[in-house]
């Protein structure tokens, strides 16, 4: 959220529907940062303030399966208390941060690389 804020639910599919987000998933610092990494990195890129990104592991290396959710599900009987918690508060500071760093007659709009490169017609990779 925010380009900044990110927080790692683990998802279990197999579970129950109530469950789901009910998962035995404690990665290393390491891996922890790397999977954080990524979600920042396709998220600056699009330009997303609030989005999704869903990973899943194979092996131990995180691959991105699902990112493009903007409008994610953050449905308390989906995502469970804990997790609405904290979508709920960081979305408030979110919410206040945008607010109070506003400036008239100024695009306040978060454009990501992806738009900034092609609306220039530049190459979307290096």
């Amino acid at each position: 959220m925010g380009g900044k804020y990110v927080r790692i639910m683990p998802y279990e599919p197999r579970n129950p529907h109530h469950l789901r987000y009910v998962a035995d998933f404690n990665p290393s610092p390491e891996r922890y940062k790397l999977m954080e990494d990524i979600v920042l990195r396709i998220c600056h890129y699009l330009g997303y303030d609030f989005n999704t990104v869903e990973l899943a592991l194979r092996d131990g290396v995180p691959y991105a399966i699902d990112f493009c959710n903007p409008a994610p599900d953050a449905e308390v009987s989906s995502v469970g208390q804990e997790n609405f918690d904290w979508v709920v508060e960081t979305a408030a500071t979110y919410a206040i941060e945008k607010a109070l760093e506003h400036k008239d007659n100024v695009d306040n709009l978060t454009w990501g690389d992806y738009i900034k490169k092609s609306a220039a017609k530049k190459k979307l990779y290096k």
